[in-house]
């Protein structure tokens, strides 16, 4: 190992273990007792060898199993496709979808909770600061790794009159029980900034404080009001946001030119109003 601090000599025998393929995704590094006994260290030392690592996203932390490499892959997401009118109908969200044709193994954590609308929330809802809102959280793994952290908002009475009230997941999607229920959305607002993660985001997704997020915020409306607010964070460096706008012709025929998704283009901030394309 080169000089410098013990922790430093270990991780960067790790790293480089890591990308020569010794440790693949998904796969357990050694514990603190194991890396100590291993290296003739402290378990401070070896501690502190492995959180460099997390900082730098190459491994996260799971209580039960230990210190696991993550996935190098980047997982394309076409946000326009919970919207098209022509989506076909099956019991899987959106992301389940995506994730399945990625050849991932999808799961996630729900919670649910009636709260008061926060200023922000409030603002983007169109209701008072303070009335009672229904929060939805996921949080999404791909083969058990955290993905994405989701938190919608709808407004008190629409949650109730749709059953989006309910205290568990709904398999096929908040969109389309809204269309079920005779509140179809009619038109979108997205948001996507690539940012610097906060320290609670750092502990939610299991990754280093200040890695870049991207913070995807989309608003629906039918032509009566906004139905919901969703926001969607995750990690900049695994993920990347496609748009489909136009019809199914001219959106076929790009995806049979490209045969497969483009490299990574930087991280970027922009806004987009949006509109279902027509069958």
């Amino acid at each position: 190992m080169a000089d410098g601090p013990r922790y430093q000599r270990i991780a960067d025998l790790l790293r480089e273990e890591i990308r020569a393929g010794k440790w693949k995704p998904g796969d357990r590094l050694p514990s603190h007792n194991e890396l100590a006994d291993q290296m003739q260290v402290s378990i401070t030392t070896a501690r502190n060898a492995i959180q460099l690592l997390v900082a730098e996203n190459l491994v996260y932390t799971a209580t039960s199993r230990g210190t696991i490499v993550r996935s190098r892959e980047v997982l394309e997401s076409v946000v326009t496709s919970p919207i098209r009118p022509d989506r076909p109908k099956t019991a899987r969200d959106i992301f389940v979808e995506i994730a399945l044709a990625a050849g991932r193994e999808p799961s996630k954590q729900f919670s649910a909770r009636m709260e008061p609308a926060s200023p922000e929330v409030a603002h983007w809802l169109g209701v008072e600061k303070d009335d009672w809102v229904v929060s939805r959280t996921i949080m999404q793994y791909l083969d058990n790794e955290p993905w994405s952290w989701e938190v919608s908002f709808y407004p008190r009475d629409l949650a109730e009159a749709t059953g989006i009230d309910c205290p568990h997941d709904i398999p096929e999607g908040t969109t389309r029980r809204l269309a079920e229920r005779g509140y179809a959305e009619t038109a979108h607002r997205d948001t996507v900034v690539a940012r610097p993660a906060t320290a609670e985001e750092a502990v939610i997704l299991g990754i280093g404080p200040g890695t870049v997020l991207l913070d995807h915020l989309r608003i629906g409306a039918n032509h009566e009001r906004i139905t919901r607010v969703t926001r969607h964070r995750s990690t900049a460096a695994r993920n990347r946001l496609a748009y489909e706008l136009g019809d199914d012709l001219g959106t076929e025929i790009i995806r049979k030119t490209l045969g497969s998704p483009p490299p990574p283009a930087n991280a970027h901030s922009f806004e987009s109003s949006l509109l279902p394309s027509s069958p």
